[in-house]
C-alpha cells in the first residue's frame, strides 16, 4: 500500500466513529465500553489518560492475540518503534529505536538509547536478556525522553515490563503452542498462597522453532540457521507482616541455545560502478579500493548461498549461539502512613553469551569473529511517594554498577585466496572490558490546580564514573577512565476536559553519559611496532555525554463512547548524539562513533474504535522527520523508518456455548537506512515491509479454556532486518520471523 494512502486510511478511520457517536450520545447517557488501564509509569498508580507521556499498554490477552512473543515482535504494533535484533549473530538479542533514538550493537562500552525495564530494574545488555512476554501483567512504552524518572539511557524512551505479583489472586494459567516450522511452546503459571502472610508465585517456560536455511557445507550440524530454543522461568515470593509493610524476593533465568542468525554477505556489489567504468574513478587504478578486500582477494558473491537464508560457512564452531541471564531482587514496601510510601527496589544480575559471525558466509575461512561476552550488574533504587493537600510526589536515590567484557579469540581477517585458502586465524584476539558506576538523586512534584487542571516538575542530577581498556593481538593494549554528570529536568502541564478526556503538555530533558570505542582498532594507527610503545593521545576515549530536550502536546482519552485515543506532536533536540561507523580496518574491524546533532519532529496517533459491540478496529500511526545536522548531506538517522503504522480489526461472534474471536493485525515500517548515510553507493538502504498476522480462538460460555489457530507473518515476507558496510563487503541481516502457521491452547486454573 501507498504509505501516503496509508496514512490518509488510518487517521480517517475514527470519521465514521465520530458519526456513529453522536448517534449514541443523543438518546443514550455517556457511557464506557472500555476497561480503565491503569500504568505505572511515573512510578505509581494512573489512569493511562493522566499520564502526560505518549504511552503504549499492551495487556497480557492482546500480546497473546498479536503474535507478541519479544521485544522485536512488539516493535511491529507502536508508532515510531523499530525493533532490530542481530548483535554478534544472536536470535535473542533486541535493540529497540524509538523516535530516531536506538543502538545496534551490543558490546560492553556501548550505551543503548532506550531503556528497558523489569519491575523497575533496569537491563543494563539486551544480548540473552530478549525477555519471553508469557504471562506478564503488562508492557507499557513511553516514548521521548524519560530522562527525570529513569535516568541513564533513556533519551529515545523506556519500555517497562512487568510481571504479575504473588497473592493477587489464586490460580494460573498454562499454555501450549505448536505449528509449522517445527514451533512448539509450552508455559505454565501459578500463584497461591501459602499463609495470611506469604504467597507465591511462579512461570515457566519453554519456547523452540526450527530453522529458515541450512549450514549447506557443514555435515550433520547441530543447529539450523535462525533455529530457536529458549527456556526461562521465575519465582517470586511475598512476605506481607503488616497491613503496611511488604516484600517480593524474585528469582529469574533463561538459558538459549540456537542457531546463528540469517545474514547474507554482498561482494560483487562493491565496486561494481568503477569496473563498469574505470575512466570515472582515476583515483583508484585497477577499482582496488572500490572493490573492497573480499573482492580483490578473488571471491564472489557465488561463494556464498544462492539461497540467502542458508549459509555457505565452513567454520562448524560458529553455527550455534548461546546466551544466559539470570538475576534475584528485593522489593520492600513500607507504608510510612496513608499518605506517604517508601519503597527500595535491589537487584543483582549477570548475563553472558557466546557467539560472533563468519562474515564471509563462504566457505573458507577469510573473515570470522568468533565472540564470547558477559556482564554482572547491581541496582539500588529508595523512592518516598506520597501527597499532601494539592500536592503529590516523587523523590529518590539511585545506583547503579555494571562491569563486564566482550572477547573475541583466534579471529580471521582478509586471510588467503581461493587459491590458497586459510588454514588457521590470522586475526589475533580482542578484548574489550569497562566498569560503570552511576549515581543519581531525582524528585518530581505535582500540584492539582482544580479538578480540571493539574502541573507537574521533575529534576534528576546524574553522576557515571567510567573506566574500561582493552587489548588488541595480546598486543597493543590501553585503558582510559572518565566521568560524566548531567542535570535533567522535565516541566508538564494537564488539563481534563472531562473524566475522559486530557490535554497535555510537556518539556522534557534526557542525558546519557559518552562511550568508549566499540572496536578500536583505530589503535594500530598510533602504535610503534619497532618499539612496542602507543602514542597519546589516540582514539581510546570517550565523547561527550548526549543531551536531549523534548517539546510535546498530546491528547488522550475517548471523546466519543465508542472511541479510545491519543494523539502526540513532538519535537525532540540532540545534542552530541554518536553514530557508529564500522570499517575493516588496519588488523580488524574498527568501529568508532561520529557525532552529530538531530532534530526530530513527528506526530503519533493510536486509536480503539468500537464499532459494534461485537467489532471494534485497532489503529497505529507514527511519522517522524529526523534531521541530522552534519557536514555530509547525506547524513540519516540509521534504522528509523519515516511511517510506522498498524491495523487490526478484531470480530466476536457467539458460536454455540460460546464465542469466536477473529482478529488479524497489519503492520507496516517503512523504507530506511543501515547505516546513518543515504549515500546509494553505501548499498545500506532497506526496504519497507508489510506484515500479517491472524488469529482465530473460541473460549465457551463461562469456560477456562480457549483454543486458537494462528498465522504469523501470512505472507511469508522476508526483510532486511540492518544493513552494514565495512569498506570491504556489505552484511546483510535478515529477517527470522517467516511464516509460520499453528494452534494454541490456553487453559486457567
Amino acid at each position: 500500500m501507498n504509505k501516503k494512502n496509508l496514512a490518509i486510511f488510518i487517521t480517517a478511520l475514527p470519521i465514521g466513529a465520530i458519526g456513529a457517536s453522536q448517534v449514541a450520545i443523543a438518546v443514550e447517557p455517556p457511557t464506557s465500553v472500555f476497561e480503565p488501564v491503569i500504568v505505572t509509569a511515573q512510578k505509581r498508580e494512573q489512569s493511562i489518560y493522566d499520564v502526560p507521556v505518549a504511552i503504549s499498554a499492551f495487556s497480557p490477552d492482546t500480546i497473546e492475540r498479536q503474535g507478541i512473543s519479544d521485544l522485536v515482535d512488539l516493535g511491529k504494533f507502536v508508532p515510531n518503534l523499530n525493533v532490530t535484533g542481530f548483535s554478534a549473530g544472536q536470535t535473542s538479542s533486541s535493540n529497540p529505536f524509538i523516535r530516531g533514538i536506538g543502538l545496534q550493537d551490543h558490546l560492553i562500552t556501548t550505551e543503548p538509547g532506550v531503556g528497558v525495564y523489569v519491575d523497575g530494574v533496569y537491563l543494563g545488555r539486551q544480548v540473552g536478556q530478549n525477555w519471553n512476554l508469557t504471562n506478564i501483567e503488562r508492557v507499557e512504552v513511553l516514548r521521548g525522553p524519560q530522562g527525570t524518572l529513569y535516568g541513564r539511557n533513556s533519551i529515545g524512551g523506556a519500555i517497562n515490563i512487568i510481571t504479575r505479583k504473588p497473592g493477587d489472586e489464586d490460580g494460573g494459567r498454562m499454555s501450549l503452542m505448536a505449528g509449522s516450522r517445527g514451533r512448539l511452546n509450552g508455559d505454565i503459571y501459578s500463584n497461591f498462597r501459602l499463609s495470611d502472610k506469604f504467597a507465591m508465585s511462579f512461570t515457566a517456560a519453554y519456547q523452540s522453532r526450527g530453522g529458515v536455511g541450512r549450514f549447506v557445507n557443514i555435515e550433520d550440524p547441530a543447529k539450523e540457521v535462525g533455529e530457536m530454543q529458549d527456556i526461562s522461568g521465575r519465582v517470586a515470593v511475598l512476605f506481607t507482616p503488616n497491613d503496611r509493610m511488604s516484600f517480593l524476593v524474585t528469582a529469574d533465568g533463561n538459558r538459549g541455545d540456537n542457531g546463528l542468525r540469517p545474514y547474507d554477505t554482498l561482494i560483487d556489489e562493491l565496486g561494481a560502478a568503477c569496473r563498469a567504468n574505470p575512466g570515472a574513478f582515476p583515483g583508484d587504478p585497477g577499482c582496488v579500493r572500490s572493490n573492497g578486500a573480499v573482492y580483490n582477494a578473488g571471491y564472489r558473491d557465488s561463494d556464498s548461498a544462492s539461497n540467502p537464508y542458508d549459509n555457505n560457512t565452513g567454520q562448524s564452531a560458529q553455527i550455534n549461539v548461546t546466551n544466559q541471564s539470570y538475576g534475584v531482587s528485593l522489593t520492600a514496601d513500607f507504608e510510612i502512613n496513608d499518605s506517604m510510601n517508601l519503597k527500595l527496589i535491589a537487584s543483582d544480575r549477570h548475563s553472558n553469551y557466546e557467539a560472533g559471525l563468519d562474515d564471509d558466509s563462504f566457505f573458507d575461512n577469510f573473515l570470522a569473529f568468533p565472540e564470547i561476552g558477559e556482564a554482572d550488574q547491581t541496582s539500588y533504587e529508595l523512592q518516598l511517594t506520597g501527597k499532601t493537600g494539592a500536592f503529590d510526589y516523587v523523590v529518590g536515590l539511585y545506583h547503579f554498577e555494571e562491569e563486564g567484557h566482550n572477547f573475541q579469540n583466534d579471529t580471521t581477517f582478509n586471510c588467503g585466496t581461493p587459491a590458497a585458502p586459510c588454514t588457521s586465524p590470522n586475526g589475533g584476539d580482542f578484548f574489550l572490558h569497562q566498569k560503570v558506576d552511576s549515581d543519581a538523586a531525582y524528585a518530581n512534584v505535582g500540584y492539582n490546580i482544580s479538578d480540571k487542571a493539574r502541573v507537574s516538575a521533575g529534576v534528576r542530577h546524574t553522576k557515571d564514573d567510567k573506566s574500561a581498556d582493552t587489548v588488541l593481538f595480546e598486543l597493543i593494549s590501553e585503558s582510559n577512565s572518565r566521568n560524566w554528570s548531567e542535570t535533567s529536568w522535565d516541566l508538564s502541564g494537564s488539563f481534563k476536559f472531562n473524566d475522559r478526556m486530557t490535554l497535555y503538555g510537556t518539556v522534557q530533558s534526557g542525558y546519557q553519559s559518552g562511550q568508549y570505542p566499540a572496536r578500536p582498532y583505530c589503535l594500530i594507527g598510533s602504535f610503534n611496532f619497532g618499539t612496542l610503545t602507543l602514542s597519546r593521545p589516540n582514539c581510546f576515549v570517550a565523547n561527550d555525554n548526549v543531551t536531549a530536550r523534548n517539546y510535546e502536546v498530546g491528547l488522550k482519552g475517548q471523546p466519543f463512547d465508542n472511541l479510545e485515543m491519543s494523539i502526540a506532536v513532538f519535537n525532540t533536540d540532540y545534542s552530541d548524539l554518536p553514530y557508529q561507523v564500522s570499517t575493516t580496518a588496519g588488523g580488524g574491524f574498527n568501529t568508532q562513533s561520529i557525532i552529530v546533532d538531530q532534530t526530530s519532529r513527528g506526530v503519533e496517533w493510536e486509536s480503539t474504535w468500537a464499532v459494534t459491540d461485537n467489532f471494534r478496529l485497532y489503529t497505529t500511526l507514527g511519522y517522524i522527520d529526523a534531521n541530522v545536522k552534519d557536514p555530509n548531506p547525506s547524513a540519516v538517522a540509521p534504522l528509523t523508518p519515516e511511517l510506522t503504522a498498524s491495523v487490526s480489526p478484531e470480530l466476536r461472534v457467539a458460536a454455540g456455548n460460546g464465542e469466536v474471536t477473529i482478529r488479524a493485525d497489519y503492520s507496516y515500517r517503512d523504507s530506511m537506512y543501515g547505516e546513518p548515510t543515504s549515500d546509494p553507493g553505501r548499498l545500506t538502504f532497506i526496504d519497507s515491509r508489510d506484515l500479517v498476522n491472524v488469529d482465530i480462538s473460541y473460549r465457551p460460555a463461562d469456560g477456562d479454556w480457549t483454543v486458537a489457530a494462528y498465522g504469523r507473518n501470512v505472507t511469508d515476507e522476508r526483510y532486511d532486518n540492518a544493513r552494514l558496510n565495512t569498506g570491504d563487503y556489505v552484511l546483510v541481516m535478515l529477517s527470522n520471523d517467516p511464516s509460520e502457521f499453528g494452534l494454541r491452547f490456553t487453559k486457567e486454573f
